[in-house]
């Protein structure tokens, strides 16, 4: 194997990283079919391994996937089509769609691909559980066992759910578009959770072995500003400015060797000034509507860690008033876990542990690494040192993630070393 083959194979790879949702988007809307268009994809992508390093990388590799990958469908269903008449007709029909060709020079706004099939796998007929696992899966390319963790269910459960969503828009033939202005708000809500999701799984991934996955909190921030362009509604800038002001922080989380930095720790001086104007200033527009959401209250709170030029000058008086409200607008066990550091950091260690306490005694938190590492810090801090261990050991034995595996074996350690002395 030549080194320009180890350099193509290597370029494939991240192509694949970087466009086969929205390839697959495409797919699925010249197709039809979500299966069609994921088995296409692959035939696409495996074309790609065995031609380009032989005849180059296309100058619009995008465009070629997406040829390529409806060529071979359709191919494949004419030579099935001799012991079935129907895929015959199906194959004349897609023949038929020819003229609705993607144009990839077009302007990416309502006519985003992407943006379609989310609203598609949004569509009302479907429950709101199936809305967003089969975006997440379909749309985002997260795996099941990803998601069934997202949704503390088992994976076959998930998988279940999904095929169920998926057959549902075939047989009620829910059409592949952006819905008209009518129809915008009833679907704005799931949306909204998926575009949230899916930033939330790059910015803090659930597995692996790394913390974060910019191409997600990328493509999550793509789409939420091509939902803005579609609906300028407060909790859509909210939603926005919140994973602006998350993603200000990237560069500043993690250390040269991917070990995880706590935002206290963090060098602020990494912190991007411009995605950190740019979503203080949303906030600022949502918060004026005074018609926003948990979205724009989210990004408050992370509004105020972002201006605030030291750990130290954190405001935190102001953003246990922020979760008072955000829990009574979207009572969560999540948000209350949040609220509970909040008041620890206002109030010291001993007025969040029996916080916490509680949302993990009611049980929905359980299986939540962030939880048993939260306690467990809360009691480091206030010298509870073996009670820290237990529930700093319990969120090892639950996290899947390296960086964050790394960091509490760090507090585990450290903690015996305390206690040893």
């Amino acid at each position: 194997m030549t080194v320009a083959t180890i350099d193509a194979h290597d370029l494939i790879s991240n192509i694949y990283q970087r466009e086969s949702r929205r390839v697959f988007a495409t797919l699925v809307r010249l197709l039809g079919d979500f299966d069609l268009a994921e088995d296409a994809l692959q035939d696409a992508f495996a074309a790609a391994v065995i031609q380009w390093p032989r005849d180059g990388i296309p100058d619009n590799p995008r465009a070629w996937l997406v040829s390529t990958g409806r060529f071979k469908s359709i191919d494949g269903i004419r030579k099935r089509a001799r012991f079935d008449a129907s895929l015959a007709i199906l194959a004349r029909e897609l023949d038929d769609r020819m003229e609705d060709e993607y144009d990839f020079e077009e302007d990416e706004g309502i006519r985003d691909d992407r943006l379609k099939l989310i609203f598609t796998c949004c569509n009302p007929a479907l429950s709101p559980e199936a809305r967003v696992a089969l975006t997440l899966r379909e749309v985002c390319g997260l795996t099941t066992e990803e998601i069934a963790r997202a949704f503390l269910i088992t994976p076959s459960t998930l998988a279940q759910r999904i095929v169920r969503a998926k057959n549902k828009i075939r047989d009620a033939g829910i059409p592949y578009q952006v819905p008209g202005p009518n129809e915008l708000p009833e679907r704005l809500d799931t949306v909204l959770q998926v575009i949230y999701l899916v930033f939330s799984e790059g910015y803090f991934a659930s597995s692996g072995e790394t913390v974060i996955r910019s191409d997600l909190t990328g493509e999550a921030i793509r789409l939420a500003r091509l939902l803005r362009q579609l609906l300028p509604e407060p909790d859509v800038s909210g939603l926005l400015a919140l994973m602006l002001l998350h993603e200000s922080r990237r560069d500043a989380r993690t250390d040269i060797d991917g070990n995880l930095i706590l935002l206290d720790d963090q060098d602020r001086s990494r912190w991007n000034r411009a995605l950190i104007d740019e979503g203080v200033s949303l906030v600022e527009d949502a918060l004026r509507s005074r018609q926003f959401g948990s979205y724009t209250l989210q990004a408050a709170i992370s509004a105020v860690h972002a201006t605030s030029p030291a750990p130290e000058a954190t405001d935190w008086p102001e953003i246990v008033v922020l979760y008072d409200l955000l829990l009574a607008t979207n009572p969560s066990p999540v948000v209350a876990l949040n609220r509970a550091v909040a008041v620890a950091m206002r109030d010291g260690p001993e007025s969040g542990i029996p916080l916490v306490e509680a949302i993990l005694d009611d049980g929905k938190l359980q299986d939540y690494p962030l939880a048993w590492s939260t306690h467990g810090e809360l009691l480091r801090r206030a010298g509870e040192h073996q009670r820290a261990l237990a529930s700093y050991r319990k969120a090892l034995d639950l996290s899947q993630q390296e960086p964050a595996r790394r960091y509490l074996e760090e507090q585990i350690a450290d903690l015996r070393k305390t206690e040893a002395v």
